[in-house]
C-alpha cells in the first residue's frame, strides 16, 4: 500500500513540475493576482497614485511583438509598486491583492501598442539596499500571465556595474533613465517586447 502511495505521489509531482515547466515565463508566484480588483474596461494610459506622498513619475512605452518591430494591440500590462516609505501599505477598505499594496494599475496597449502610467517614484524597502522598483506582469489573449524585468532607475543610488550585468532582460531592458520636465514630473521611456528571454515562449 505504501508503494502505491509513493507512486502516486511522485506521478503527481512530476505532472506538476511538467505542467510548470511547459507554463509561458516558467510559471509566477503572484502574477495570477493581476485580475484581482482589474476594472473591466482598460485603457492605455492609466493613473495609480493620486493625492499620494512622493515624487510624480511618468513612463511611457511601445509593447512590441516578438519581432521588435511590430505594436503588439490589445495587450495587458500590469504593474504594482511600493509606496514612498518603500511598504506596501493597503488602504483599510481595499480588498483587492493585499500583498501587492494599494499603488497598482492596469493599461491595456492600443492599436499602436502604446502604454503609459502616471505615479510617484517608489521607494525602495526599509534598511535594505534593493533597488527600488516597480513590478510588471504581462498578460497576452493568448498565453498566461508571466513578468517581465522589473522597472529600475538609472540613478538609483544603489545601482552598480553588478545590478546591470545580473539583469535577465525579460522582455527588454528594464533599466530607465529619467528626466524631469517643467513640471517636475520625472519622465521614462521604456518599450517591451513580447517573449524575449521568456522561457517557453512561442
Amino acid at each position: 500500500m505504501k508503494k502505491i502511495f509513493l507512486t502516486l505521489y511522485i506521478c503527481c509531482i512530476s505532472a506538476l513540475s511538467f505542467s510548470q515547466s511547459k507554463l509561458v515565463g516558467g510559471g509566477c508566484e503572484g502574477c495570477e493576482l493581476y485580475t484581482d480588483g482589474m476594472p473591466s474596461t482598460l485603457s492605455w494610459k492609466t493613473e495609480i497614485a493620486q493625492d499620494e506622498k512622493g515624487e510624480k513619475l511618468q513612463i511611457s512605452g511601445i509593447i512590441f511583438k516578438r519581432d521588435g518591430k511590430t505594436p503588439a494591440v490589445n495587450v495587458i500590462l500590469y504593474i504594482y509598486h511600493t509606496d514612498n516609505d518603500g511598504l506596501y501599505k493597503a488602504t483599510p477598505t481595499q480588498k483587492h491583492a493585499k500583498r501587492h499594496g494599494r499603488l497598482r494599475g492596469w493599461m491595456k496597449t492600443d492599436s499602436t501598442g502604446h502604454y503609459q502610467f502616471t505615479t510617484i517614484k517608489p521607494a525602495t524597502y526599509p534598511n535594505t539596499k534593493f533597488l527600488a522598483h516597480i513590478h510588471p506582469t504581462i498578460k497576452e489573449l493568448d498565453k498566461n500571465e508571466y513578468y517581465i524585468d522589473d522597472y529600475v532607475f538609472e540613478d538609483d543610488p544603489n545601482m552598480t556595474d553588478k545590478e546591470k550585468k545580473s539583469m535577465p532582460n525579460r522582455g527588454g531592458n528594464g533599466i530607465i533613465k529619467l528626466t524631469k520636465n517643467r513640471e517636475k514630473v520625472w519622465i521614462g521611456q521604456r518599450n517591451i517586447i513580447l517573449g524575449l528571454n521568456i522561457p517557453n515562449y512561442k
